[in-house]
């Protein structure tokens, strides 16, 4: 049974609102963010700061609904400053052969410049004829309200 590791959940172009090194470890980021993805609290994520190139692990913490919070705690808050544009992936194992008889699906919300979801949609391995096909479908497209 051959283990395999495939993306389930991005947060893409986030922005740092907070970096604490007092804090004891993780990366805090608004619920209302991490339950449009799946996310749970205390799950390993990836997180890649698209501003400086800095890349790290480690797990998250439920924030503020709305808040728009996405905070980088203890050691992270190093690598990432306010302002900074972040992409946070996570993963999950599945058996390859099940992927190849039912699918997978990953989430994916694009934020807009408050950390609000500007745009989410589904990425899919859909199984066909012994192969999986690729798809990607916008399911919703949220208004952003200027401040």
């Amino acid at each position: 049974m051959a283990r395999i590791r495939l993306l389930h959940a991005k947060l893409h172009q986030v922005r740092v609102t907070d970096a604490n090194v007092n804090y004891v470890g993780s990366v805090t980021i608004d619920s209302e963010l991490i339950d449009k993805v799946g996310i749970l609290p205390l799950q390993e994520v990836e997180i890649w700061n698209v501003s400086n190139g800095n890349r790290l692990s480690t797990y998250v913490l439920s924030g503020e609904p709305g808040s728009g919070v996405i905070c980088l705690n203890g050691a992270a808050a190093h690598l990432c400053e306010p302002g900074d544009f972040v992409i946070i992936a996570a993963y999950e194992e599945r058996d390859r052969a099940e992927v190849f008889r039912t699918g997978h699906e990953a989430r994916v919300v694009i934020a807009d410049e408050h950390n609000r979801c500007k745009k989410f949609f589904s990425q899919t391995l859909d199984p066909c004829q012994g192969k999986l096909l690729f798809h990607a479908e916008v399911t919703e497209i949220t208004a952003t309200t200027n401040f």
